[in-house]
């Protein structure tokens, strides 16, 4: 029995079934959970935690580097070959084809205000290409997944499980869309313009505050659609697996992309994506957007 249990272990430790990736994921995002709502009962201050990265409106909490370090340990226990790639800075080569992507708090200004849309952000990616994903909603309780050609289900905070399957809205002028916006005040600026530009022709705009949720949102139908430039891997790896199981059509950059490189990411319901895309196309957002031109 022995035998048997560790050779199932090693099986679990090399695969590529983007189930099993997403079950791991799972798992990995929960604990994260209860560490998320353990740190808030204790932390008196959490403004008092706060450091910064790109600029002085992009913090980073105790909180995410603590949530970082336990998805890392516990990756590096259960899948030790694996690569890794965490928004804090945890970075591990892999001697398999798999790498997961981390992001421990996605909406960390939400987190510090209060807003409740901050999420848990895990990705597994298979000689690049992400496979699996889990973002939970930490402040609900949400929990999203998907492996590809799986489907993408939310889990309530009742545990009742249902699959997700994006809207089927036709008109882009009835279409709800979410968008997010860069911590650099320049690059802030062209995508308010960019935004002027395409308010008019839709239904409205939503700015959640967490790209990941952003994709989730489009995948159960609370949004038709969503864009966003200047994205790092982590805010998107998870996401663009939920939002293509739910039936969106998502075009995203590589995985290795950083903020400053400006790429655009975009998902829309199949039945309004050529339309949105070229809706895109005439507001000028299709194009890199930097600061430095």
């Amino acid at each position: 029995m022995n035998e048997i249990n560790a050779s199932a272990d090693g099986d679990k430790q090399q695969t590529t079934d983007p189930r099993i990736l997403r079950d791991l994921a799972i798992g990995w995002a929960r604990r994260a959970h209860h560490l998320i709502v353990s740190e808030l009962s204790r932390i008196d201050n959490l403004s008092a935690s706060v450091t910064f990265k790109s600029s002085e409106v992009d913090p980073v909490t105790v909180v995410d580097r603590a949530v970082e370090e336990l998805v890392t340990s516990l990756i590096a226990e259960q899948r030790p070959g694996d690569g890794l790639i965490g928004e804090e800075g945890a970075h591990r080569e892999s001697s398999t084809s798999v790498h997961w992507v981390v992001d421990p708090i996605d909406g960390t200004v939400n987190f510090l205000y209060g807003v409740p849309m901050y999420a848990v952000s895990i990705a597994a990616a298979v000689d690049g290409t992400p496979v699996a994903g889990v973002v939970l909603n930490a402040a609900t309780g949400e929990l999203y997944s998907a492996a590809t050609g799986c489907g993408a289900f939310v889990t309530g905070a009742n545990d009742r499980l249902r699959r997700l399957r994006c809207n089927e809205v036709s008109d882009t002028g009835h279409a709800l869309v979410a968008t997010g916006f860069s911590y650099d005040s320049a690059l802030r600026g062209r995508q308010a313009e960019m935004l002027a530009r395409m308010l008019p022709r839709v239904r409205d705009i939503r700015r959640m505050g967490s790209a990941a949720l952003d994709l989730c949102q489009v995948a159960c139908g609370r949004v038709d659609a969503y864009y966003e430039h200047a994205l790092n891997g982590w805010d998107f790896a998870a996401g663009i697996v939920i939002a293509r199981e739910s039936g969106a059509r998502v075009v995203a950059p590589t995985l290795d992309s950083r903020s400053a490189d400006g790429e655009l990411i975009w998902a829309a319901a199949e039945t309004v994506a050529d339309d949105f895309g070229a809706l895109l196309e005439r507001c000028g957002a299709v194009a890199r957007v930097q600061s430095a031109e």
